[in-house]
């Protein structure tokens, strides 16, 4: 799900649960899951299509602010 979309979601009033998790394609890196209520799961994406990867938890979690994430669970 690319940024506008979790924004334009969220606006709409829509919830989905937000997990960080590491990235298993590189674990020095973090990626972020939506999964909604029934149970359908989105990885966060770029305009590309490509899962946004991150190096930095705090990268990430400015970026989680900037779309209107309020929480997330981290899974280590």
């Amino acid at each position: 799900m690319k940024r506008e979309d979790v924004k334009t979601k969220r606006s709409e009033g829509m919830h989905f649960e937000t997990h960080v998790i590491t990235n298993p394609a590189n674990t020095n890196e973090w990626i972020v899951l939506f999964e909604k209520e029934s149970g359908i799961s989105y990885f966060l994406v770029n305009d590309n299509e490509e899962i946004e990867s991150f190096g930095h938890l705090d990268d990430l979690i400015h970026e989680l602010r900037y779309i209107g994430i309020k929480s997330a669970e981290v899974h280590l």
